[in-house]
C-alpha cells in the first residue's frame, strides 16, 4: 500500500497564486508598450561588488557614456552613481521599428560590505566598465595575528 501525502487546503495561498496569474495575463498583454515606456522613462546600470584582503570593487556597465558623464560619491559605506544617457539625435528619414536601448538619468545607490577609505577611491572607465577601486579602512582589513609559542 502506497502512502500519499495529503497537502492542506491554504486558502491565502491559492489566492496568491490567483493574483500572480492574473498579474502575468495582464503583462503578457500590455507587455509590448509597458516595456518600451519604462526603458524610455528609467534605467539602472548594472554592477558587481566584489572585495579582496586590500580593496571594495565596484563595476557598472555603462555603455555608450564617457567618464566626465558620470558622477561617483562616497558617503560613509555607501556609493553612488548618477549620470545620463542622452539619445542620439533623431534623422529626418530614418522609419524606426524598434528600439531598445535605455535613456535618460540614472542614480543608483549600492551599500558597500566593509568599512572604506572614501578619499583614497580610484575610478576608471574602459569599453563601457566603470570600474571603482576603493581602500578598505584599516579596521576593515585582515590582520595577522602572530602566535607565541612557549
Amino acid at each position: 500500500m502506497a502512502l500519499v501525502r495529503r497537502e492542506e487546503w491554504a486558502p491565502f495561498r491559492e489566492l496568491a497564486h490567483f493574483r500572480d496569474e492574473i498579474d502575468r495575463l495582464f503583462d503578457d498583454f500590455f507587455s509590448p508598450w509597458i516595456t518600451r515606456r519604462r526603458r524610455r522613462e528609467v534605467w539602472f546600470p548594472e554592477v558587481d561588488v566584489y572585495e579582496d584582503d586590500n580593496n571594495v570593487i565596484v563595476e557598472a556597465e555603462l555603455p555608450g557614456l564617457k567618464s566626465d558623464e558620470v558622477d561617483i560619491s562616497i558617503t560613509g559605506n555607501t556609493l553612488t552613481l548618477k549620470g545620463e544617457k542622452k539619445q542620439e539625435k533623431e534623422e529626418k528619414g530614418r522609419n524606426y521599428h524598434l528600439i531598445e536601448r535605455s535613456y535618460g538619468s540614472f542614480s543608483r545607490t549600492i551599500e558597500l560590505p566593509a568599512d572604506v577609505e572614501a578619499d583614497k577611491a580610484k575610478a576608471v572607465m574602459r569599453n563601457g566598465v566603470l570600474k571603482v577601486t576603493i581602500p578598505k579602512a584599516p579596521s576593515a582589513r585582515p590582520r595577522q595575528i602572530k602566535v607565541e609559542v612557549k
